[in-house]
């Protein structure tokens, strides 16, 4: 089982949890037992291997979690889930597929419409009755439907660093046979779209055959659902769906183009083709019966008149327009990245050190790491009081004293209340540097190897049109000190 398997098992047991008004501390340990599985470099199933131990050994861990991860990766399932699904109220965990509808919203909505399931709550948003119930409003109703338009099969859409996990997997699989000559995922998935619905693979292969017999023997698929000579199609244990294409090498391009989307993207691309005489489909441009590109990407866009536009912002969000006009934004990159501005450390919710946090950072190329424990204010254990803060400082102030190529900043998360709301998603990355405001990329890592998420986040500034000079930690360490003092 790949590791996000395993902790979607364990983050679903901390949400019921939480539905049933469980223990906080209790509800804390599953839920994060969840982002240690998920995050961890080492498979789950090799550890469950080498037995509970192993496994025990893990930040937060003890005999109990690592029995249940056993459980899990032996079984495929936990019996205290099945156990727990009983016990919640009718509907509920249905509706906790929608994404951003926890398992509190969740019973809010299910109480006060009488919705049972996605159907029920799709026709609540439609009549306006999602707004009218205590904590919402047009904004989280309008939310809401967009989420349920997009469920794929009524399935829920997974986080991206979870579908990576998959993704990079079965790449891995497939590249590794000699089976195929190149391989590449498109979709939403290459479009970095914060949740993915199901994963697109593309391949060339000198036998096709070959190519769609590896494909379904991915250990991780449950289902074969389609097959043929040159495309697949599986349902993974984990319930994802994957999708095969194998291609001829002068249509990869074209098909690469046409299956990463998105489609109000391909259609305007299509409309420029027309323009010009041009047919352009998932094989080719083709000008009556000749082949005037579709072996890369860049003959794509080169026969419509436009150079090639990175996959993020093809969302039919003005990036033709702008192509067309040489205004396309040079995107921020990961290597821009100089350091990470929100991070955790075992002095509040964290699962590392300080000084663990601080060397992981350096060995990544950082210049800079701000740890920014929980204030008190926050509802999760661990919460630092004022004399906490100081005491951290300390310890920061000696650790910079042996630090070679880092510098550790010291701040604080503080809570959102009730009368607000972060929601930082692409479309107002965007609004916000049109505006000239400036954005900070950051994890949020609550351990070491979390630091390694700092790609999501560029995805999304990247979506967001977002370029290095609107990131302020892209900035060098004294630039961006000046920033923030120039900002008090």
């Amino acid at each position: 089982m790949e590791n996000a398997e395993v902790a979607r098992v364990f983050r679903e047991v901390a949400e019921l949890l939480e539905v049933g008004n469980a223990n906080p501390f209790r509800v804390r340990a599953y839920r994060n037992a969840a982002r240690v599985l998920e995050s961890h470099p080492r498979p789950v199933a090799e550890l469950a291997k080498e037995g509970p131990d192993a496994l025990d050994a893990l930040p937060g861990f003890g005999p109990d979690l690592a029995a249940k991860a056993v459980e899990v990766v032996r079984t495929g399932t936990l019996r205290m889930l099945s156990e727990l699904k009983r016990q919640v109220p009718e509907g509920v965990a249905g509706l906790m597929k929608v994404p951003g509808v926890g398992p509190k919203r969740a019973r809010a909505l299910s109480t006060a419409l009488g919705v049972h399931d996605l159907a029920g709550l799709e026709r609540a948003a439609r009549e306006g009755r999602i707004r009218e119930v205590p904590g919402f409003g047009e904004k989280s109703e309008a939310r809401i439907l967009r989420e349920l338009e997009a469920l794929p099969g009524g399935e829920a859409r997974v986080p991206l660093a979870t579908a990576a996990q998959y993704g990079e997997s079965l790449l891995a699989w497939m590249t590794g046979s000699g089976a195929v000559t190149r391989a590449e995922i498109a979709g939403s998935y290459r479009r970095l779209r914060e949740t993915v619905g199901d994963l697109d693979l593309l391949v060339t292969a000198a036998d096709h055959g070959t190519a769609v017999e590896r494909f379904v023997s991915f250990p991780a698929v449950e289902e074969v659902t389609a097959r043929g000579p040159t495309r697949a199609a599986v349902r993974l244990r984990s319930g994802l769906r994957m999708d095969l294409r194998v291609l001829d090498e002068e249509s990869f391009g074209a098909g690469l183009h046409y299956f990463t989307g998105s489609k109000p993207h391909n259609i305007a691309v299509r409309r420029l083709g027309q323009a010009r005489g041009l047919k352009v489909s998932e094989y080719g441009v083709f000008r009556g019966r000749r082949r005037v590109g579709g072996r890369t990407e860049e003959e794509v866009f080169a026969a419509v008149g436009l150079p090639w536009i990175p996959p993020e912002l093809r969302e039919d969000r003005g990036e033709i327009e702008a192509a067309s006009t040489g205004r396309l934004p040079a995107l921020v990159e990961a290597r821009d990245i100089r350091g990470d501005l929100q991070t955790h450390t075992v002095a509040s919710d964290g699962r590392d050190t300080l000084r663990a946090m601080a060397e992981a950072a350096e060995a990544l190329g950082y210049e800079y790491l701000a740890v920014t424990d929980h204030s008190p204010a926050v509802r999760v254990a661990g919460g630092m009081d004022a004399a906490g803060f100081r005491k951290q400082r300390r310890a920061v102030d000696r650790l910079n004293g042996r630090l070679r190529t880092l510098t550790v900043l010291a701040g604080a998360e503080v809570d959102i209340r009730a009368d607000g709301s972060l929601d930082l998603d692409d479309v107002r990355v965007r609004a916000a540097v049109e505006r000239g405001a400036k954005v900070v990329v950051s994890t949020d890592a609550h351990a070491a190897q979390e630091l390694g998420f700092m790609r999501w986040g560029v995805g999304q500034a990247r979506r967001g049109w977002a370029r290095r000079e609107d990131v302020l930690n892209t900035l060098p360490l004294d630039e961006l000190l000046k920033r923030l003092h120039r900002a008090r």
